[in-house]
């Protein structure tokens, strides 16, 4: 193989005429084949040409993917049974892993933490853990952009009301809870 710095053009005479690149001059003198060069000492005009594609982000192609609020459908009869559910597990009646699906990984570890608590405050006080007795009061809804959903759900039980707060975002064409609060 000819390299850079030694190639040669042929005119329409058919006479050589030799190609002159300063930047490859050192390298042309050296000894050392350039096709045994380590790949970072080799002049950037010698390297093979291949075109540099920007590096591929997976999380753009395989991430949860967006969704508008007309492609989702109504959130609430999913805002009434993730409240029923998070009460119920908060009271060890029913396991976090029911409601995995519908929650983000965030959540997920936030109402883990809070199960963890109760279980060992039930624990303390030697109660067993039984199916909390409530209804399911207002439920107040507002869109604060397309996709998401804040929502504050009322709950009385037989000693005090509670209040249940949602934000559920529209991935992957479904609701998921991205934040929940039980105050």
């Amino acid at each position: 193989m000819i390299s850079a710095a030694r190639a040669t053009a042929t005119a329409t005479n058919s006479q050589p005429i030799p190609v002159e690149d300063r930047r490859l001059e050192t390298v042309s003198r050296e000894t050392v084949p350039l096709e045994t060069m380590p790949r970072e000492t080799m002049p950037r005009e010698t390297m093979p040409s291949k075109p540099i594609r920007p590096r591929f982000i997976a999380d753009e192609f395989f991430g949860h993917q967006p969704a508008t609020s007309a492609s989702l459908p109504d959130p609430l009869p999913l805002l009434d049974n993730l409240t029923r559910r998070v009460i119920e597990i908060l009271a060890g009646a029913r396991e976090l892993e029911q409601i995995a699906r519908w929650v983000t990984d965030d959540v997920y570890r936030h109402l883990l933490k809070r199960v963890v608590l109760s279980s060992r405050a039930r624990q303390a006080k030697g109660v067993t853990p039984t199916r909390p007795a409530f209804t399911i009061g207002s439920t107040t809804v507002s869109e604060p952009r397309d996709g998401v959903v804040d929502a504050v759900v009322i709950v009385h039980g037989r000693a005090r009301s509670r209040a249940v707060a949602f934000r559920l975002e529209g991935l992957d064409n479904r609701w998921r809870a991205t934040a929940i609060n039980v105050l």
